[in-house]
């Protein structure tokens, strides 16, 4: 009996054996153009899994002609990384390395850091993969040196050209002659919406249980749970979690919570919840990140069925919450200015080692004094602006106060 996943097996090998992914490798794909005009670039792939982002970088690598390594940034260190860069410098980096990271999102700030000097001069072409959000969990200097390309779920007529190649693989591998329904493509294709390898997996299932011909009541057999868990996508549910929090729904939010925790999903509820706290609810009940931190941790550690409690907790605690995002847009503001480039130097009085010119607050009544700490570009810009809600107002009347406004 094999240890090799089907999936990994009748992997596809060429740029037109790609199933799904036509913005990216269709006639008129990006990548495909790019590749086609002879460059390769340092590329971060992200999306839901299963969409062919580790099949894309191993084509990618054969068309290259580069020395192809792969490593899972959940299982690999630092000294793995150094290990594939050094040997840049021998015969077997002659022709240039390509390292595909796999889910670099679990990658610390140093381990991206070390690959930074390698992918500046050459030595390195870098191709990156994750499932979350890059610009959250991808370090700012590494996208900075990337081209960012979404993979998007798999559409069920691409998945079934997939579902045919593996029929035709599992019965020249145990010699039969089985076949297949149209009926139990269609339902295959549709179980896992969007995520190849599960789709191979369940077909590859309803092969060995079935006789000469797969049905699709086989593969319903194997399927309780998939259907269910993609009524709604991955992101969409938390999508709707947070849009209902954000709406105020304690309802809603109960239903994707429930939802959620019933598929098993803590860690990625726990994520979101948090994000929540500070995104939507954030400086009008400050206390609210710190809550939602530890029935997090509560929850991590009781496990099922007894997280679901200090889940629901947090959740009907943030749906009920009063609401800002204040801080949330002071950000965006300030982040805007600082794409543009402004803003790159601070005031002579704010700078080491002199602070010539600097007021300490602590010096003047009501620990307040007037002076400028933005750069001279920007000395007048406002970022925040105090919300409606009650701990923000109360802020901003000791904010006047103080400045004897």
């Amino acid at each position: 009996m094999r240890n090799a996943q089907l999936a990994d097996l009748i992997r596809p090998q060429t740029i037109d054996d790609i199933v799904g992914q036509k913005h990216l490798f269709g006639d008129r794909g990006i990548i495909r153009r790019m590749l086609e005009g002879g460059r390769i670039t340092n590329m971060i792939f992200y999306g839901p899994p299963g969409t062919g982002k580790t099949t894309a970088a191993g084509v990618i690598a054969q068309m290259s002609g580069m020395a192809f390594h792969k490593i899972n940034a959940t299982s690999a260190s630092l000294s793995d990384v150094k290990e594939i860069l050094n040997s840049t410098s021998t015969l077997f980096g002659a022709s240039g390395i390509l390292l595909y990271i796999d889910e670099i999102q679990y990658f610390n700030r140093k381990q991206q850091q070390a690959l930074l000097e390698y992918i500046e001069d050459g030595r390195v072409t870098l191709i990156a993969s994750t499932t979350e959000n890059p610009h959250f969990y991808v370090y700012n200097a590494v996208i900075s040196r990337s081209s960012l390309f979404e993979f998007k779920p798999v559409e069920p007529h691409e998945i079934k050209k997939m579902l045919v190649r593996a029929l035709d693989f599992l019965n020249k591998e145990n010699g039969t002659e089985k076949t297949a329904t149209d009926e139990l493509y269609d339902f295959v294709s549709r179980a896992a919406r969007g995520d190849v390898r599960r789709s191979i997996g369940l077909f590859e299932n309803a092969f060995f249980a079935s006789d000469t011909e797969i049905t699709p009541d086989v593969a319903k057999e194997f399927s309780s749970g998939i259907g269910n868990f993609n009524d709604d996508t991955h992101y969409d549910m938390l999508g709707c979690l947070q849009k209902s929090i954000r709406g105020s729904d304690p309802d809603a939010t109960a239903f994707y919570v429930a939802k959620m925790l019933e598929q098993g999903d803590i860690i990625s509820l726990c994520r979101r919840l948090q994000v929540i706290a500070s995104e939507d609810i954030g400086l009008a009940y400050p206390m609210a990140p710190a809550i939602v931190k530890a029935c997090c941790d509560s929850a991590r550690e009781l496990g099922m069925p007894e997280a679901r409690l200090p889940l629901m907790h947090a959740a009907m605690m943030l749906a009920t919450a009063p609401k800002s995002n204040s801080a949330y847009m002071a950000y965006a503001a300030a982040a805007e200015d600082i794409s543009q480039g402004r803003g790159l130097v601070p005031p002579v009085h704010l700078q080491s080692p002199l602070f010539k010119g600097y007021k300490y607050p602590h010096d003047y009544p009501n620990h307040y004094v007037k002076q400028q700490y933005l750069p001279n570009d920007l000395k007048d810009r406002k970022y925040y602006n105090f919300g409606e809600n009650k701990t923000e107002k109360a802020a901003e009347e000791y904010w006047k106060k103080i400045k004897g406004e």
